[in-house]
């Protein structure tokens, strides 16, 4: 496991990496957690109707996906990251210790900008629900998104309550839409 480069996956990374990899293993990133706190204005929104994504915020910890990338291949994929997540989203680029297999290592990943403009911060649950339950963009639905998340999380054993919670506050909105009974 040595060489190379590592990259944590927290969000879509864990089920689209679209960069090639020798492996990946379940990670632990310490002292920052998984937050719907990124507007998307492109990818899974539009500039009238913008969705959230999820950025890693301090506090808490975050189960996700390490990506064991050859050296070989290091340069590239660090370009690929930065273009797919630096270019629209609310994202800083830092290098943070995750834990794989019992011990640390130190893995590429996207910290939320809490200065950027498109930095939605900690979001009233429904709120986010309706932001995401509305939102669609060139990726999609929003809400498939979250669905997303939350199924790579549950085929690797990682729970994540704050966000099946999310979801079903997306779900419960989308009934009373599509009842006609209100919002």
């Amino acid at each position: 496991m040595t060489g190379g480069l590592w990259v944590f996956g927290y969000g879509s990374l864990m089920w689209r990496p679209d960069f090639p990899y020798l492996e990946t293993r379940p990670a632990l990133l310490r002292g920052y957690h998984r937050s719907f706190c990124v507007y998307s204005r492109y990818w899974r929104g539009t500039p009238e109707c913008p969705g959230l994504v999820l950025g890693l915020t301090p506090g808490g910890d975050c189960r996700g996906l390490a990506f064991h990338v050859a050296a070989a291949d290091k340069q590239a994929v660090i370009g690929y990251l930065n273009e797919r997540e630096l270019g629209p989203y609310a994202y800083v680029p830092r290098h943070l210790p995750v834990v794989v297999d019992g011990r640390d290592v130190q893995a590429y990943t996207f910290v939320a900008d809490e200065k950027h403009v498109h930095y939605a911060g900690d979001l009233p649950l429904d709120q986010a629900a309706r932001i995401i339950m509305e939102a669609e963009g060139a990726a999609g639905l929003n809400r498939d998104y979250l669905i997303n998340t939350i199924r790579e999380l549950e085929t690797h054993g990682f729970g994540e309550p704050a966000l099946r919670l999310l979801l079903r506050t997306v779900e419960e909105l989308t009934g009373i839409i599509e009842s006609g009974a209100g919002i």
